[in-house]
């Protein structure tokens, strides 16, 4: 029995255990470089996305589905905080907290060098038959004339399948980011061999920021007041620069 009250007291007297972290869950896609469970740190946004929560006390956990499904689960079911990496829209804004930026998502146009691209305005694209991303948003501008079916588009679930389709003159053209571009055309050997056939138009479609969409639920508020509070003071355009750096060096090359 005094054995019993003295072990009590001394865990009571015992300074408390440090917390364990709390599970940020997020639904996402894989979208190399920036998420996939076989980068490091699952990609630079899953890297800025652990850094941002961990000072809030929080452990990031990423599930990873095709894209319309992720924006499904990461707005609806209660087991996630939110999907990421999204681009800014005004339908979305009404359906979840935004964080401040993660980073941001240079997104133009692929084409065949062989089939040289000329446009100046998005009109100019009308009578080409253009790949993009099913459920992506690709700058208002564009999407609003996707909506009104002023644009030819052939959607597909991720851009590697796009780009494939470009080789294989399925498409035009294909919307995408040029970093993911330019890594897959260095990791995936199917497009490694051909990537000297391929460019990236110089005038862009859209510089887009990336974010968290966090559920539009006071919990979902308090992890986006913790994420940006840390994510303000982050230097994201010195880190970007490390990250891909290091993803270059060790990208594998096809030729």
């Amino acid at each position: 029995m005094m054995r019993g009250l003295i072990m009590a007291l001394a865990f009571a007297a015992a300074p408390a255990a440090a917390e364990a972290p709390k599970v940020m869950r997020l639904a996402s896609l894989e979208w190399l470089p920036y998420v996939g469970t076989m980068l490091d740190r699952e990609g630079w946004s899953g890297h800025v996305a652990s850094m941002a929560a961990k000072p809030g006390g929080y452990q990031v956990r990423i599930d990873y589905f095709p894209w319309t499904r992720a924006v499904q689960l990461g707005m609806r079911d209660a087991q996630y905080a939110g999907y990421f990496p999204a681009y800014y829209t005004e339908e979305r804004a009404r359906q979840c907290h935004f964080s401040v930026p993660i980073g941001s998502s240079n997104v133009g146009l692929a084409y065949l060098k062989g089939t040289p691209l000329a446009w100046n305005t998005l009109q100019d694209l009308a009578p080409l038959k253009i790949a993009v991303v099913a459920g992506f948003s690709n700058g208002p501008a564009f999407d609003t004339l996707v909506r009104e079916g002023k644009l030819n588009i052939d959607s597909s679930p991720n851009d590697m399948l796009n780009l494939r389709k470009l080789l294989a003159n399925r498409v035009d053209a294909v919307v995408i980011d040029k970093l993911v571009m330019r890594y897959l055309l260095l990791s995936e050997p199917g497009l490694a061999r051909e990537r000297d056939r391929i460019a990236f138009h110089d005038k862009p479609l859209a510089e887009l920021p990336l974010h968290v969409c966090f559920q539009r639920t006071p919990q979902g508020r308090e992890m986006q007041q913790a994420f940006n509070r840390t994510l303000r003071d982050m230097p994201l355009k010195k880190l970007e620069s490390e990250y891909f750096q290091q993803l270059e060096r060790k990208a594998p090359v096809t030729r």
